[in-house]
């Protein structure tokens, strides 16, 4: 087990879920939905990234396609991601429909979506599972606390200080995405 290996995953992974840049998202929809359950999100959110974990490279043998090719396609995939947190615009994202129950825009796709399952298997090129099931632990306790306490979290950060947020973490991802490139790349 490798603490800065965890560091990096958690990291990496909080970048990506962006649960604090969610904020924003998170608080219209519970004042148009209502309650969240704090606890249904998390471990619906959890199920999701560890079951991409263990059975997503299954799944892309039996479509034909390498981790390396998945990694390089994944850090690209972050790197756009970290492109809309710097710039504030909105690529991947969709407004949720409420008409569902809360669990499904958030756990998927704000929490577990295409760019959290896809980092995760480019995750898996460089990283252990160990200390990428740890990460994914860090950052679901994370989520937990932000559900829990998003009220909160508002009042003191307010918008300025989640926007500031977004754009460092997406600098950190930008950075994370082309490590994780040049570590796949075919020379």
């Amino acid at each position: 087990m490798n603490f800065n290996q965890i560091i990096s995953v958690s990291l990496t992974l909080f970048a990506v879920i962006d649960i604090i840049g969610g904020l924003p998202v998170l608080i219209g929809l519970k004042k148009k939905v209502g309650n969240i359950n704090p606890i249904k999100v998390t471990i619906a959110s959890g199920i999701l990234m560890l079951g991409f974990l263990f059975i997503g490279d299954k799944l892309l043998h039996f479509l034909g396609v390498d981790i390396s090719s998945f990694a390089i396609a994944g850090s690209i995939v972050m790197f756009i991601l970290g492109l809309e947190l710097v710039l504030g615009i909105d690529i991947f994202r969709s407004e949720p429909d409420t008409n569902t129950s809360s669990v499904i825009p958030i756990a998927f796709p704000l929490i577990a979506g295409s760019g959290t399952l896809t980092t995760i298997l480019s995750l898996k090129s460089t990283y252990g599972s160990l200390e990428i099931v740890l990460g994914i632990i860090l950052n679901l306790i994370v989520v937990y606390l932000v559900l829990i306490s998003m009220n909160w979290i508002e009042r003191k950060i307010g918008n300025a200080g989640i926007i500031i947020i977004r754009k460092f973490f997406g600098v950190i991802l930008l950075a994370i995405a082309i490590k994780i490139f040049k570590a796949n790349i075919a020379l």
